[in-house]
């Protein structure tokens, strides 16, 4: 897949190594082999970690004993593992497992919480670490990056494993901490081959290789196929990336639409044209929460009322920090059956005051059943443009708003 002045198109795709994990061994270097899971809401326990032995203040991470750690075995609540370390995984612990589920599975594991600023800190630096040596950068999250190797000096050199490997000793200067990288014609397959040689691996795809390399993995590898077309896929007797490379495209629109047929089509023959993008523009910002136990919109309604108040002001402070307005206010809610309902109310004017966000979303749920125990609970401001562009608008605050009507119930 040439690209401009003859050259190879050569996209890498770099993910931190169990980003959360690692960040947290670099303060308990103590904890490295060990089974160790991060996730779930901050305990008591997490506190008193901290504290020497008759209650004082705090003592050095990294002399803190082994045996002194909380371990999964006695984790009670709703949390969900962010991520863990690789002696974890192999009991089939992993991302998005609740934790008493993992529990089962691997009861020994050590559980540490979620330091979200340490963490940002750490993306911060290794996200400046590639942009000095890559600058053509996309960002996809705390953890992982889309970097356009193509005219980079060294990107072309093995393929671009030289670069990579520059890039990888660099980041473990800066940060102490191992990445993974795929390198390839295009964003699809980096994405896909920077899972080839996990932990602090590099691979390197060309085009030709699809068949040998890509093929034979299984359709839910293409990023985009969640677990709903893959089931659709399976029941069609596709499995593999072959399989759907296999089907006649006017089959699979007629199957799955128009666009999403094409686009099958078009990534089991690993064609995608995508620009790494160094800079979008956020569609929305959210925050959400999943509770240890349900609440009840009644007998819960002080402590409800005050998550609620609370993930609108982080949603207004993220708004502030990064300079947007929103005029689209929603909520989320997730029933102790698992099921989902979001509402939404659209405000006049652009807003990012927390009191004007809360005062909305206020009016979202109003209109959304609370008769079940909620297990999520979520605020969401889309619409969203910059302070910056055009005359500057004072955001309404919530006197400027109509009051809702008093509803039982309603937090």
């Amino acid at each position: 897949m040439p690209a401009t002045g003859g050259k190879l198109r050569r996209i890498a795709h770099l993910d931190m190594d169990a980003f959360f994990a690692s960040v947290e061994l670099l303060r308990y270097p103590q904890l490295k082999g060990l089974p160790v899971v991060i996730g779930g809401a901050r305990r008591a326990v997490d506190e008193l970690l901290l504290q020497g032995p008759d209650g004082s203040g705090g003592r050095e991470r990294c002399f803190i004993p082994v045996a002194d750690f909380p371990l999964l075995k006695d984790y009670v609540g709703r949390g969900v593992i962010t991520t863990a370390t690789y002696a974890a995984r192999q009991f089939g612990v992993g991302s998005a497992m609740g934790m008493m589920k993992a529990a089962r599975l691997c009861p020994q594991a050590i559980v540490l919480p979620v330091d979200f600023d340490e963490v940002r800190r750490f993306s911060r630096l290794f996200k400046r670490t590639i942009a000095e040596i890559a600058p053509v950068m996309e960002d996809r999250g705390v953890d992982e990056v889309y970097i356009d190797f193509t005219d980079v000096p060294g990107g072309q050199r093995e393929g671009g494993r030289v670069l990579a490997r520059l890039i990888q000793k660099s980041i473990f200067q800066a940060t102490g901490l191992t990445c993974s990288l795929g390198v390839a014609p295009n964003k699809l397959l980096a994405k896909m081959a920077s899972e080839f040689d996990k932990p602090n691996g590099v691979a390197v795809l060309y085009e030709h290789e699809l068949q040998q390399r890509i093929w034979p993995l299984a359709c839910r590898k293409i990023n985009g196929i969640g677990p709903k077309a893959g089931e659709k896929l399976a029941r069609h007797g596709i499995t593999t990336i072959g399989e759907l490379a296999a089907c006649q495209k006017d089959w699979l629109v007629e199957h799955f639409g128009r666009a999403t047929g094409a686009w099958l089509h078009e990534s089991a023959w690993g064609r995608d044209s995508r620009p790494v993008q160094t800079h979008s523009e956020p569609v929305s910002m959210s925050r959400e929460t999943t509770f240890e136990r349900d609440l009840h919109a009644v007998r819960d309604r002080r402590e409800l009322g005050a998550i609620f108040t609370s993930l609108c002001e982080q949603v207004a402070a993220d708004l502030q920090r990064k300079g947007y307005v929103g005029r689209g206010i929603g909520i989320k809610l997730r029933y102790a059956d698992f099921s989902t309902v979001t509402r939404d109310h659209t405000l006049a004017v652009p807003t990012q005051d927390a009191a004007a966000i809360r005062h909305a979303a206020g009016l979202c749920l109003k209109r959304a059943p609370l008769t079940q125990r909620l297990r999520l609970l979520g605020v969401r401001v889309g619409g969203l443009s910059r302070l910056d562009n055009g005359p500057r608008q004072t955001p309404p605050s919530s006197s400027d708003l109509p009051a809702p009507a008093s509803q039982p119930g309603l937090f």
